[in-house]
C-alpha cells in the first residue's frame, strides 16, 4: 500500500537531512511521526523512524538529555492541559494564580521562555497545567507543539483589553496548519492527520472589558463547539475557571468500595465521559475486566447498590463495588 506522504511529512524530511544537531534531528523526526498520514501504507515507515530517534535520544550526552527532558513533561494528575497565547495575553499569570507554580509574570512580552507546569486544584483532584511560550509571529519551536499535541486540552487564553477575536482567530489558524482541530472530526481521508483537542476560550482581563461586548462577541465567534469563560488573572472570575477547566475535559470521578465497606471519596478513579464499568475495572488492574462478573452500583442507578452489567455507563461521582 502506497505512503502517500503529503506536503508537511515531506518538508519535515527536508528539514531532518539538513538538521545539523541531534536534537534538530530528533525534532525532526517528532514532527514527521506527528503529520504522517496513518494507514497501513505507513506503519513500517513509522516503525522505521522511531527505531531512528531512540538510537539519537540513546546518543545525546547527559546535558543535552537534560535539556530534551526539560521540554518534554510528563503528565501527572487527572490530565494534562497545555495553556497557549498571544504575548500578554496574562496566561502565566492565570497559571500561577490557579496553581503553585511561579512562571515569570511580566509587563512586557516573551517573558515564558520555557515551560512551566503546576498543580490546578479542583474539589478532590489535580489537573496539571502547562505555561508555554507565548504564540506570536514566528513560528512556535517544535517542542512547544510537542507540548499541545500530547495535552489532554487547552485553554487558549486572549486578551480583551485588545482585538480578542482577531487573537483566537490567530491561534485556531495556528492549530489548523498544524493538523489540530478544535472541533471533533467525525470523517477524516487516510493521508490527512488531525489532532482533535478539547479546548477552552479563556478571555482575560475582563474587568477591562467595559460592559462586556467584547467577550459577547467572541462567544460569539466560538459558537458552540468552543465554550468561552471571561475572567481577571488578578481575581474576579479566577475560581470560576476551576469547574470550567474539569467539564471541559469531559472526564469522570469514580469511587469504589469493598463489601460492607466504605467508598474512599478521596482518590477517585479518572476515566472518559461515556465509560463503562469494565474500564473503571481495568483502571483497578488490568486482569480485573476479564475476571469481573458483575458490579453493585450507587449514584447512577435507580436504586443505591443495584446490579450492574459490564456495560453500564458510569456517570461522574458514581460508586462501584466489583464483584469478580
Amino acid at each position: 500500500m502506497p505512503a502517500n506522504l503529503t506536503p508537511d511529512y515531506l518538508a519535515a524530511e527536508k528539514a531532518f537531512r539538513q538538521a545539523k544537531t541531534t536534537l534538530e534531528k530528533i525534532a525532526c523526526l517528532e514532527e514527521m511521526l506527528a503529520v504522517m498520514p496513518k494507514h497501513k501504507g505507513t506503519d513500517h515507515l513509522r516503525a522505521d523512524l522511531r527505531t531512528k530517534m531512540a538510537k539519537l535520544t540513546q546518543s545525546l550526552d547527559k546535558k543535552t538529555a537534560t535539556q530534551r527532558a526539560s521540554m518534554m513533561i510528563e503528565k501527572a494528575g487527572a490530565a494534562q492541559v497545555a495553556v497557549i497565547g498571544p504575548p500578554n495575553s496574562g496566561k502565566s499569570q492565570i497559571v500561577a494564580g490557579l496553581t503553585k507554580a511561579q512562571p515569570v509574570v511580566a509587563a512586557y512580552p516573551y517573558t515564558t521562555q520555557a515551560a512551566t507546569p503546576g498543580m490546578m486544584a479542583y474539589e478532590n483532584v489535580q489537573i496539571q497545567l502547562i505555561d508555554t511560550p507565548p504564540l506570536g509571529e514566528a513560528p512556535p519551536e517544535w517542542w512547544v507543539l510537542n507540548i499541545i499535541r500530547r495535552a489532554d486540552g487547552l485553554l487558549l487564553v486572549v486578551d480583551l483589553s485588545g482585538d480578542a477575536a482577531s487573537q483566537l482567530d490567530a491561534l485556531t489558524t495556528l492549530l489548523i496548519e498544524k493538523r489540530i482541530s478544535l472541533t471533533p472530526v467525525t470523517v477524516v481521508d487516510e493521508d490527512s492527520v488531525v489532532n482533535y483537542k478539547r479546548a477552552l476560550a479563556v478571555a482575560n482581563k475582563a474587568d477591562l472589558d467595559v460592559g462586556g461586548s467584547k467577550f459577547a462577541a467572541l462567544k460569539k465567534k466560538c459558537g458552540d463547539d468552543l465554550p468561552a469563560v471571561a475572567v481577571t488573572a488578578t481575581g474576579a472570575g479566577l475560581e470560576g475557571l476551576r469547574p470550567a477547566v474539569f467539564n471541559m475535559l469531559h472526564i469522570i470521578r469514580v469511587y469504589t468500595k469493598t463489601p460492607g465497606g466504605k467508598p474512599d471519596m478521596t482518590d477517585p478513579i479518572i476515566l472518559a465521559e461515556g465509560s463503562q464499568i469494565e474500564a473503571a475495572a481495568a483502571a483497578v488492574h488490568k486482569d480485573f475486566a476479564q475476571r469481573l462478573k458483575y458490579a453493585r452500583i450507587w449514584g447512577s442507578g435507580k436504586f443505591d447498590g443495584v446490579m450492574a452489567k459490564r456495560d453500564h455507563v458510569l456517570q461522574d461521582g458514581d460508586i462501584i463495588e466489583l464483584h469478580a
